[in-house]
């Protein structure tokens, strides 16, 4: 019984620190029709998952499907929902697919390598409520144009 006032404690207290900023998450339904008129608006043929992101594969290519273990070779572009780049690159970068955003663990392994996807990622399949700089409001819709370069 003695360590149920701690519990207590320990729980409300990391309820506080995740709303510190009074961001609430949102579930991917409710940002669902900006992500269908995003994908409207780009001439994006969508596809939904069941997580709640969506995707139009490009090129599925032909080589190895990522997992999770994997370490991805890849080019990308990232943007927000009103099209302002927030982060690309102008080489091949890798990452160990366990390591990226949900969005990326789940879009990535449905092209293998060589393909190309575009992907429509819910906040909660990316940041959410967290922001990792100034430049990333809470609770962000994202979009990535990603090439699946090499997996190893």
């Amino acid at each position: 019984m003695r360590l149920l006032p701690l519990v207590l404690v320990l729980f409300s207290f990391s309820i506080n620190s995740c709303s510190e900023n009074g961001c609430k998450p949102v579930r991917p339904d409710v940002e669902e029709p900006q992500m269908l008129a995003f994908a409207s608006t780009n001439g994006i043929t969508a596809t939904k998952h069941q997580s709640g992101l969506y995707y139009q594969i490009l090129n599925p290519g032909s080589g190895v499907t990522p997992t999770l273990s994997s370490k991805v070779y890849v080019t990308y572009v990232g943007k927000h929902m009103d099209g302002t780049v927030f982060d690309q690159t102008n080489t091949v970068v890798s990452f160990f697919l366990s390591d990226l955003l949900e969005g990326w663990k789940i879009g990535l392994p449905l092209i293998r390598k060589g393909g190309h996807i575009l992907l429509i990622v819910p906040s909660s399949l990316a940041y959410g409520c967290s922001s990792t700089s100034g430049a990333m409001p809470p609770n962000s819709i994202l979009y990535f144009d990603i090439q699946l370069i090499d997996v190893q």
